[in-house]
């Protein structure tokens, strides 16, 4: 089964959506900064990268996408977050600011996130 990174500084919602993913036959990696998600990526070499965009720093999650995408990693990446909410702004892919393959607002309910996930890994 495909194996997913996810990358969040908020602990407990990494656990209830590893839950969620775990129980539906997924193996799951996590990391709690930019630093540590994006040597995650080398080391786990995942299917699917679940980011959010706040971490150490407001605009964490935007830049590791940025990074990896000009690294070469085509790995499919969903980024869920809540900034668009707690900054009033709509936030979407975009192939230069956020070079994501889908962009979902936290909370999200896990038949939303199971649809969204194999949509992403083509299953």
């Amino acid at each position: 089964m495909a194996k997913i990174l996810i990358v969040d500084d908020d602990q407990d919602f990494v656990e209830a959506i590893s839950i969620v993913l775990k129980s539906n036959g997924y193996e799951v990696a996590s990391a709690n900064s930019r630093a540590a998600g994006m040597e995650a990526v080398k080391k786990e070499s995942p299917d699917l990268i679940v980011l959010d965009v706040m971490l150490e720093q407001p605009d964490d999650g935007f830049t590791m996408a940025q990074d990896l995408r000009r690294q070469g990693t085509g790995t499919p990446i969903l980024m869920l977050t809540s900034v668009g909410k707690i900054s009033g702004m709509v936030y979407d892919k975009d192939p230069e600011m956020v070079p994501v393959d889908a962009f979902e607002e936290k909370p999200i309910q896990p038949d939303k996130l199971l649809a969204k996930v194999k949509e992403l890994l083509s299953e």
